[in-house]
């Protein structure tokens, strides 16, 4: 059988998925499959979502002229895309005001910095924060990185403009994603998840939740849980 979207259901899916382990009751197995059909139908909206975000029609072209440093010194928006035609750019929130990053920015930057090679194949990616990038650079060597491309941004201007700096002066981390065609630099789309459209008794993420980190610790029994957050080292560093 096909439903209306062209797809097997999920649930007839879950119930040829055949996959048993051993010692496990029939309790399981039911609550089990009942779940798969969730994933799937998840996996199937996670697509949907993709889709449709492809499908945005044109962005506000950028008119200014941003700046930043980088570690070779001044480079502009335009130089960040490299020889790509889409730049995504992570806003790390480690002002100028911190003694030290945000741990959970850094969480995630630790895990795509095994990604960023990978990433650059098919777009370019840099790391905005509005420390000065002397800090940022040692911040690297400390956390031993080697492939994220960091660039400071010394008037804080493109964080104001693109939500990674609130009224208050605050940093805030920022995903954006540009295009640039035909020489017309345009924004994309921005993730804009906060607490405003936070679920009760949930954090204000975003979805799909681009931190590994997540992920894994949504497989387990413990989950999140709501207490608990990275840090920057642990007592075993």
């Amino acid at each position: 059988m096909i439903n209306e979207d062209g797809y097997t259901p999920a649930a007839e899916l879950a119930q040829r998925n055949g996959a048993r382990f051993p010692n496990e009751s029939n309790e399981y197995r039911q609550a089990r499959n009942a779940l798969l059909a969730e994933e799937i139908e998840l996996r199937r909206h996670i697509e949907r979502v993709a889709a449709q975000r492809r499908a945005l029609p044109p962005g506000g072209m950028v008119k200014k002229r941003y700046q930043f440093i980088s570690p070779d010194g001044p480079v502009g928006l335009e130089d960040l895309f490299d020889d790509k035609e889409t730049l995504l750019i992570y806003s790390y929130m480690f002002g100028p005001e911190r003694a030290r990053p945000c741990p959970m920015c850094t969480s995630f930057l630790s895990a795509l910095e095994g990604e960023i090679l990978d990433i650059e194949q098919r777009m370019a990616i840099a790391v905005v924060a509005r420390s000065p990038i002397e800090r940022l650079l040692d911040f690297r060597t400390e956390r031993r990185w080697q492939n994220l491309p960091l660039y400071c941004d010394p008037t804080g201007e493109y964080s104001r403009d693109y939500r990674a700096l609130g009224a208050n002066g605050n940093d805030n981390a920022a995903v954006n994603v540009f295009t640039r065609r035909d020489g017309t630099i345009r924004h994309f789309w921005s993730e804009e998840m906060g607490p405003v459209t936070a679920d009760p008794g949930q954090d204000p993420r975003g979805a799909p939740d681009l931190m590994p980190l997540w992920t894994i610790l949504d497989m387990t029994p413990e989950g999140r849980a709501r207490d608990w957050y990275p840090k920057l080292t642990y007592g075993h560093a």
